[in-house]
């Protein structure tokens, strides 16, 4: 096949990525020839090109639908339902972090183009992540992702908390890398090949205790390792707190639901496709980090007192609860995976939404206290921070509490099938690790709650009530509205999930 043939049958799948591309490469132009009074006009293009690549996405998707995987580029990148429903989801997660950051770049009086193209690029990393059927896709898509965000994570160049974030956010990310990169030559090794088809297809037929196979658990505990350094699990989660406070709060937000889902996707695809032969062998150590991920993160966040902070550790227990929907790996599983993403992206996204609107002129609006009598200054603004922080608390009817329906049911089902198929330790296992994760939800009620009290309890520490752009004001009205949509009518969205969740059931035990 000439390279004319093979360009004319793939282009149309890499629509939605070309456009978001010409777009952010066009945002850089922008910002040389746009007065300065104009730059946030920048901001609409951005969101255009959002637009854009979701209607090309939508349309793409329409026409083709594909029951079965569609392989391009000599099966390195694939189209199928997972990579449509994690592309909408990225989209959707850069829209609303565009939408606002508008605000809080003219209060830091930091109003240029390359912000946005930034996260333009780091959403175009993310998607081809979605679609990565190699390893080597899903290294360049990481990396895409990795390196915009460490760009942004140091977008205050006068704020030296800004610059020590992405400092320290930039040399755990490269020691990651280099991690996942030697599990990557390692499976090279074993298998000659980097393709997930042909790992996935190797490792089962490998023999247990020969050299293969154990080179093989070695190249998956390094990726394991890798893998969680890039969504904060616990012990690899030491860089999360310091980045998350340093870096500009709209960036906090972006990186907090866009990277880590984008982590997550790439978590997907290599261990629920390339390495579900030995998930035997997998469940035992993700099951420990998930379990210390949960309780760590929960316990770090009870302490907090500055809000970027318990974010922070609010996340790391939120990774641990996702690794669950990998224990699982069965059809509740999945679902639960694309569900809790789905939520988590309206959830978080909307709760730094609230945080931004409180960001002023000599007010941070990062701690606790600044939240002080909120519901007698902006009653609205409080009670959507009460909906962000049930949602994130699990509790119904949001969209929080139908994600860890399904992952602790998924969790449970597989628990109930290794019981019945004689696997009494595993059983036990998944069972204990599902009693944990409800104790824990437990736990988060108190310091989610600590809003609540700030909120609604405590005297307004600023009597001037917080103004809010345009697209900040329509940012927090999409996500407390899908937070309960997604809620109190799961069906579509579960049926979502579905759809993205055969790319893995075919290959499931």
């Amino acid at each position: 096949m000439d390279f004319a043939t093979l360009l004319s049958q793939t282009f149309p799948y890499l629509t939605p990525e070309i456009i978001l591309t010409l777009v952010a490469c066009g945002l850089l132009v922008l910002d040389v020839v746009t007065p300065h009074s104009k730059k946030r006009w920048i901001a609409h293009v951005a969101l255009g090109g959002t637009v854009m690549s979701g209607i090309s996405l939508f349309v793409l998707w329409r026409q083709i639908r594909p029951t079965n995987p569609i392989y391009l580029f000599y099966n390195m990148y694939v189209f199928d339902g997972f990579s449509v429903v994690l592309k909408a989801i990225f989209l959707a997660t850069a829209a609303l972090s565009i939408a606002i950051a508008v605000k809080y770049l003219d209060v830091e009086e930091e109003q240029h183009g390359e912000y946005y193209s930034l996260i333009l690029f780091s959403t175009v990393g993310m998607m081809f992540i979605a679609s990565g059927s190699d390893l080597l896709t899903l290294y360049i898509g990481m990396e895409l992702m990795a390196l915009s965000v460490y760009v942004l994570v140091g977008y205050l160049k006068r704020d030296r908390r800004s610059n020590e974030a992405a400092m320290k956010y930039f040399l755990m990310g490269a020691f990651s890398s280099g991690i996942l990169l030697y599990g990557i030559s390692l499976f090279y090794g074993v298998v000659g090949s980097t393709n997930l088809t042909d790992i996935s297809n190797k490792l089962a037929q490998t023999d247990p205790g020969k050299p293969t196979d154990i080179v093989a658990l070695l190249a998956t505990v390094l990726m394991a390792a890798g893998l969680c350094f890039k969504v904060a699990a616990v012990p690899f989660h030491m860089w999360a707190p310091d980045a998350y406070e340093g870096a500009p709060t709209s960036v906090t937000a972006f990186m907090s639901v866009g990277v880590k889902a984008g982590s997550y996707a790439l978590f997907a695809r290599i261990f629920l496709y390339g390495l579900n032969p030995l998930y035997d062998k997998w469940l035992i150590l993700l099951g420990i980090i998930a379990a210390v991920t949960m309780t760590w993160g929960n316990f770090g966040a009870v302490t907090q007192t500055n809000v970027k902070r318990l974010m922070a550790y609010s996340s790391i227990a939120h990774a641990g609860y996702i690794l669950l929907g990998l224990l699982a790996n069965n059809e509740w599983g999945y679902w639960g995976i694309v569900v809790y993403l789905m939520a988590y992206t309206f959830m978080n996204l909307g709760a730094f939404g609230v945080l931004i609107a409180m960001r002023r002129k000599g007010i941070l609006g990062d701690q606790l206290d600044d939240l002080n009598g909120l519901m007698y200054t902006e009653p609205w603004l409080a009670v959507l921070m009460l909906v962000f922080m049930l949602s994130l608390a699990g509790i119904p009817p949001t969209a929080g509490f139908v994600g860890k329906f399904l992952i602790f049911g998924g969790l449970i089902k597989r628990a109930v099938t290794a019981s019945q198929e004689g696997h009494l330790s595993t059983s036990w296992w998944l069972g204990a690790l599902a009693v944990l994760a409800v104790l824990n939800t437990a736990v988060s009620l108190y310091y989610y709650f600590n809003f609540v009290k700030a909120m609604f309890v405590s005297d307004a520490s600023e009597k001037a009530p917080p103004a809010l752009s345009y697209g900040l004001k329509i940012a927090l009205g999409v996500s407390v509205a899908l937070t309960l949509i997604i809620g109190v009518y799961p069906t579509p969205f579960v049926n979502w999930a579905s759809s993205a969740a055969q790319a893995f059931s075919a290959i499931a035990k």
